[in-house]
């Protein structure tokens, strides 16, 4: 369009230059003629120049869309060649045609995500990891292709963003694909999306190889959507080790763990969301520690633990919020198994929530042993039948832990060597058949109730259980058993170690002590 419209001025301008040699040459007017001639022929020139122009413009516009036409023809044999060879029965022929489309996604940005696609969905194929050479379909080899493949994506995603090649920012669908093994160790998720929705890893017994690893170690996620839901981890590994997630999503929820073991440790989540809503974890184990949780989410919201074990042994939590609501950790039948297991061991909260409301527990184990409490909020009213609670040489300076509501039939908790110098620990909660142990406590600050449970009349109920403070030291905090009831059960403070500051019973209780509350000699001090 812009052509023809210098076409026109051109035109137009020839016919005026036509008339000005008329009007200064032929007109008797004019004086100077060879004055007038030499003007008009500056003029005629300037157009001439102009006309040239534009048709050498034009010329190159015509040969760049041949070149572009040859370009993109050229691109499309090239898909159509690498996309029938990824359909050939020989391995080699499908290796090569997994290299050429990655080669040519590198060479075609407009069509860049196709051939990211078509890389996809060969992996999204049925595949079985560890094949009958008799069975129809077999494809010998088919092993080493998908692995190629994983790799190629990798590369790429580890190349940085201002690379000509890099595919960062793009689209990765795994919807349903097999995956027993596969390398995204430091892949860089920065944006778009990335699916391994009803995904299953599984292990291998082949020769020469121990299980499925899948690693996702040190692979940064910024802002990136990442969906495990629905995925089956049934052998093998997927290791996320070192990882950052940096306000991103990732969504395990429904997903289910029946043997492999899913590696989160020393991985940074700050401003993360990360869903294991509903999930099973039937065997293996999910292993956040030394993670660290800054502003995030961990929502393990009605998942269901029947024999896997949760480790956030050292974790820091700085802001993020954790929920166990509305979890089932039954015990395990099978040998040698003495239930699921959620470890926070050693770990240091010092900001954020943790929710296990309505969590049931039967004859599982949750360890909070040598925690650091410096701020942070934890709720255990769960249901606990069987297993234990320690926390053992835990330290309270800050925060708040609350049991209120919580009922104890059978299991063990535990605050032997722990140390309360600031928290307010509630413990209005139902102990009935329970052992209960805060031998070498050492309270020297904040509270410790037992008053208001929910439950019976707002009082707290020992039926049955036992309490035991050995060695324990009361020296500034605040103990509260008002409206406790005993009965069946003992609360022995005969052995504590200091008693500046007592616990406080009802005046009735201290009156007339019932059998099963044990109290130290008047001299104790």
């Amino acid at each position: 369009m812009r052509v023809e419209i210098v076409a026109l001025l051109a035109i137009i301008c020839a016919g005026i230059a036509g008339w000005l040699i008329y009007f200064l040459v032929v007109d008797d007017r004019v004086d100077n003629a060879a004055e007038a001639i030499k003007t008009t022929l500056a003029i005629l020139t300037l157009v001439g120049a102009v006309l040239a122009g534009v048709y050498a413009y034009r010329k190159q516009r015509i040969a760049e869309s041949d070149a572009h036409r040859a370009d993109a023809n050229q691109f499309a044999d090239r898909y159509t060649t690498a996309a029938e060879q990824l359909g050939h029965d020989k391995a080699a022929v499908r290796l090569a045609g997994a290299y050429a489309l990655a080669r040519l996604a590198d060479d075609w940005e407009e069509q860049r995500q196709v051939c990211i696609d078509v890389l996809c969905a060969y992996l999204r194929m049925p595949y079985q990891p560890e094949p009958d050479p008799d069975a129809p379909g077999h494809k010998e080899g088919e092993r080493e292709v998908r692995h190629t493949i994983i790799r190629l994506i990798g590369n790429h995603l580890r190349l940085p963003a201002e690379h000509r090649h890099s595919w960062q920012g793009l689209d990765f669908d795994f919807t349903e694909a097999t995956f027993d093994a596969g390398d995204l160790s430091g892949a860089v998720f920065s944006g778009g999306k990335v699916s391994f929705n009803r995904a299953v890893f599984s292990g291998s017994s082949e020769v020469d190889y121990t299980g499925a690893k899948v690693s996702f170690s040190k692979a940064k996620f910024s802002g990136a959507e990442v969906d495990f839901s629905g995925a089956e981890f049934s052998g093998g590994s997927v290791y996320f080790y070192k990882a950052e997630f940096s306000s991103a999503k990732v969504d395990f929820s429904k997903a289910k763990f029946s043997g492999a073991e899913v590696d989160f440790s020393y991985t940074e989540f700050s401003g993360s969301t990360l869903y294991f809503t509903s999930a099973e974890f039937s065997g293996g184990s999910v292993d956040f520690s030394g993670a660290k949780f800054s502003d995030g989410n961990v929502d393990f919201h009605k998942a269901e633990f029947s024999g896997a074990k949760v480790n956030f042994t050292v974790a820091e939590f700085t802001g993020s919020t954790l929920y166990f609501t509305f979890a089932e950790f039954p015990g395990s039948n099978e040998v040698d198994f003495t239930g699921a297991e959620v470890d926070f061991s050693r770990a240091v909260f010092s900001g954020g929530e943790i929710y296990f409301r309505s969590a049931k527990f039967s004859g599982a184990k949750i360890d909070f042993s040598g925690a650091k409490f410096s701020g942070s909020k934890v709720n255990l009213s769960a249901q606990f039948s069987g297993g234990s609670v320690n926390f053992y040489e835990a330290e309270f300076s800050d925060g708040t832990v609350g049991f209120t509501g919580a009922v104890f039939s059978g299991a063990e908790v535990g605050f032997s060597g722990a140390k309360f110098s600031g928290s307010k620990v509630n413990l209005d909660a139902f102990f009935i058949g329970v052992k209960a142990d805060f031998s070498r406590a050492v309270f020297s600050g904040g509270t410790v109730d037992f008053n208001n449970a929910v439950f019976s009349g707002r009082t707290v109920d020992f039926s049955g259980a036992e309490v035991g403070f050995s060695g324990a030291v009361f020296s500034g905090s605040t103990v509260d058993f008002t409206g406790a009831v005993f009965s069946g059960g003992f609360l022995d403070l005969r052995d504590v170690s200091s008693w500046a500051t007592p616990p406080r019973f009802h005046d009735q209780v201290l009156g007339h002590p019932p059998a099963g509350l044990l109290l130290p000699s008047p001299t104790a001090g």
